[in-house]
């Protein structure tokens, strides 16, 4: 990864930060430029040509991300939403809100449909900018093997039929008009109530999001060897009744039992390609003739994927007792 991808996740990172905070003072570009040691205009070349957005407006879409967050999960006044998170007032709050997501911000408290937020943009995610091999570095954990029941929920997703790998569904969706990677993610970050949201309403892009491989009622065989689909999406409970997007698929997934291979946290930028080695090393080494169990290859049943450095990465996949 360059220095200067690492100078703008530092930037990205600092944003979210001073905006949780309300430090208005320092979320500048004239400050944050000076903390770095350049220019403005240095800076703000570079930061346009890493994230693909000007300074400006990559600023006031987070801003305006937050505050849908506190609108959808708050009751407090929305002029009072409006200037903590740095609006003027309430007919700038007004217009920014229904210029960027279609409706008065009154309108979306009343009908809090998925619109598409602004995510934080990943200038280190060497899934998406197929950099290659991250991590030189081993770490001291070793992979967790247990069993867990979990209860029946609904899985909200985008899918791929011909896609392996990370890198390669998003290329591949992003072929097809509303299925690109920032307007699923933005859609997913919107919605209330996610089981694996972390981020509350401080739009932490991603959280709760997760990747996905469902057993294939087809039988089409993954580069596994097992016949997956590959998916993207949300888990929700299964009382969830609000609104899906016109690209997604809503599926009930029942109650069932899973094996769990995770790892603790871990540094991203020197330690991921030796998480990812231990992970795959012990579900290849499994010996499932021990413990009574076996894959489910059931059509229908999912494989969850869950990827976040600050606190695990870890795969969960359905499984069912032998067969005698």
């Amino acid at each position: 990864m360059s220095d200067w991808h690492r100078q703008i996740q530092m930037i990205i990172d600092e944003i979210d930060r001073c905006i949780r905070m309300g430090n208005d003072e320092s979320l500048t570009l004239s400050a944050l430029a000076a903390k770095m040691g350049y220019s403005e205009l240095y800076v703000s070349k570079k930061f346009r040509g890493i994230s693909g957005m000007r300074f400006r407006d990559y600023l006031r879409e987070r801003r305006l991300a937050f505050a849908l967050k506190e609108i959808r999960d708050s009751d407090r006044g929305i002029l009072d939403i409006a200037l903590e998170y740095g609006f003027s007032s309430h007919e700038a709050f007004t217009r920014a809100f229904r210029e960027a997501y279609g409706m008065t911000p009154s309108e979306y408290r009343k009908h809090p449909v998925p619109v598409m937020l602004r995510t934080i943009i990943r200038p280190l995610d060497c899934y998406l900018i197929e950099q290659g091999e991250i991590g030189m570095e081993k770490t001291n954990s070793e992979v967790k093997t247990y069993f867990v029941n979990i209860p029946a929920h609904k899985f909200l997703h985008i899918r791929n039929y011909e896609s392996i790998g990370y890198w390669d569904f998003w290329q591949k969706q992003s072929l097809i008009p509303g299925q690109d990677c920032e307007t699923v993610c933005g859609l997913l970050d919107s919605i209330r109530g996610k089981l694996d949201d972390e981020g509350g309403n401080e739009a932490n892009s991603g959280s709760g999001q997760v990747m996905a491989f469902i057993n294939d009622p087809m039988g089409r065989i993954c580069s596994w060897g097992i016949p997956l689909i590959e998916c993207y999406g949300v888990r929700l409970p299964m009382d969830y009744a609000g609104e899906v997007p016109s690209q997604m698929t809503l599926m009930d997934v029942p109650e069932g039992e899973y094996i769990v291979f995770e790892h603790g946290p871990f540094d991203y930028e020197t330690q991921n390609g030796d998480v990812e080695r231990k992970i795959e090393e012990a579900m290849r080494t499994f010996d499932y003739a021990q413990t009574g169990y076996q894959l489910d290859l059931t059509p229908g049943r999912v494989f969850y994927f869950f990827h976040d450095q600050e606190r695990f990465w870890k795969y969960v996949r359905p499984v069912r007792k032998q067969e005698i």
